[in-house]
């Protein structure tokens, strides 16, 4: 944790009682967690690993007993679900892939959840690899999350009295410009916990001069967004001649950072961007190290990360290869060596010291910004959680031919009939906010990329030295 000087005071639950602080009953169990995560992530790699094992070994017994879809994987993998599980019997368990979880739903849901994890949600990913999926989750799970978060700004050591901006999606559309959503505190994560700032948000997809616009009256010290946003952003303000004065940070999350991004940021408005790695259906997965080292810590204590070469093997430091996932909490839906179609770079030991495992990147997730037909840009919403009640689409792609023009690529295993297209055509006209000329193709499957980069959204089009984004 920070420095005792710089620890935010906690909030109590009794008026009378200021200091010590009592914590309401949530929020005393988050920081009973914590209290344990600032220890564990000092402990030595194997530790992590025993401990991570003997975790994974209750969710195996208990996937084995409630979910009939993995007995058939275990038998053939020898996995005994009553005896210790060995690394070897469980690298032979058959990987869980997207598309299972899209055909599979409803069997990977235990039928027997257990009562003490909370009620039970159903989230559906943010579609970023063009393959939606729905994920059902505990009040388990999302504790987990507002604990990892509060890891996340202690380790950065943040202000929290300090103005928090986010741009980000809003589905209850009170986030719409040109003012956007306006709040006391930064959000769940930690309001139960510590005395927080303002916080104001902005609906994603709003127009970049809009976003521009609306940032410097908020004035920020944070600022968090998708990095194909933040990009364009920056730029914005570049070309503008734009300043936020008191920004210290930018934080991004929803896709892989690029390069460019920390260069464009740190010209435009000349601060560090700090990344996280998450998905919706594994919470965070790995977040960047507070030294300055470059690397990614693996959040080892809530899932276990596996970096795998083409032929299943863990790959080397300085390796790229797929990223296998399982959470290590999720009993209603148990997630066993999920490949959540990203890449990422296997990493090397921190010099900071601590024991978590590292990668040094991820390589896949990106998106381009779709251009309107007067030039403005915004991030494209392309309506995919509706595609699979309309057909049965596996994975999507779109491409922005012109301004007008774009063409939709569907993995399906038959053509779309002349009522499906009709459909479709509706909510993506919906969802962009424009009546774009559609091309449908469908297509088998989509190819891996070199470097395993996914674009479920690509714009070719051309706008002088603002033109299609950097990949």
């Amino acid at each position: 944790m920070p420095d005792p000087g710089r620890t935010p005071a906690l909030k109590s639950a009794l008026a009378e009682v200021r200091f010590p602080a009592l914590p309401r009953p949530r929020a005393a169990a988050e920081l009973a967690l914590l209290y344990q995560l600032e220890h564990s992530q000092w402990w030595e790699p194997e530790r992590i690993e025993r401990e991570q094992l003997r975790q994974l070994q209750l969710l195996v017994a208990h996937a084995a007993a409630t979910v009939p879809f993995y007995r058939e994987r275990m038998r053939a993998a020898g996995i005994d679900p009553r005896a210790p599980l060995a690394p070897e019997a469980w690298s032979a368990l058959p990987l869980l892939t997207r598309r299972d979880v899209q055909e599979s739903a409803e069997a990977l849901v235990s039928s027997r959840i257990p009562r003490a994890h909370g009620r039970t949600y159903t989230t559906q990913t943010s579609g970023s690899t063009g393959q939606p999926v729905r994920i059902t989750g505990t009040s388990l799970n999302r504790l987990l999350w507002r604990v990892l978060t509060v890891r996340e700004h202690l380790w950065h050591r943040r202000d929290f009295s300090a103005k928090l901006c986010a741009i980000r999606p809003s589905t209850s559309g009170h986030a719409r410009p040109p003012e956007g959503l306006q709040r006391q505190g930064w959000g769940p994560a930690t309001d139960g916990l510590f005395r927080t700032g303002p916080m104001a948000l902005l609906a994603l997809g709003t127009d970049v001069g809009t976003q521009a616009a609306w940032l410097v009256r908020q004035d920020p010290e944070y600022l968090l967004s998708y990095p194909s946003n933040l990009l364009a952003l920056a730029e914005h303000f570049l070309r503008a001649g734009l300043r936020l004065p008191r920004l210290r940070e930018v934080r991004t999350v929803g896709e892989s950072v690029q390069p460019a991004l920390r260069e464009a940021v740190r010209a435009a408005w000349n601060v560090p961007v700090t990344d996280v790695y998450s998905s919706q259906e594994a919470g965070y997965i790995a977040l960047q190290c507070p030294s300055g080292s470059g690397l990614y810590h693996l959040q080892s204590e809530a899932v276990r990360v596996e970096i795998l070469d083409d032929a299943g093997r863990p790959c080397a430091p300085g390796c790229i290869g797929r990223v296998v996932v399982t959470p290590l909490h999720n009993f209603a839906m148990p997630l066993l060596r999920y490949e959540i179609r990203d890449y990422a770079q296997a990493g090397t030991a921190c010099p900071c010291g601590r024991g978590l495992p590292t990668i040094r990147r991820v390589t896949g997730r990106y998106r381009n910004m779709l251009v309107m037909p007067n030039g403005e840009k915004r991030w494209p919403f392309t309506g995919f959680a509706e595609y699979r009640k309309i057909a049965p689409v596996r994975q999507y792609q779109m491409i922005q031919r012109d301004r007008e023009t774009i063409e939709v690529r569907f993995a399906i295993d038959r053509p779309l009939t002349p009522a499906e297209e009709a459909r479709m055509t509706e909510v993506i006209h919906r969802w962009l906010g424009h009546p774009f000329a559609l091309r449908f193709s469908c297509v088998d499957s989509f190819p891996a990329t070199p470097g395993g980069k996914f674009e479920d959204f690509v714009s070719e089009v051309k706008m002088g030295s603002d033109s299609t984004l950097e990949s």
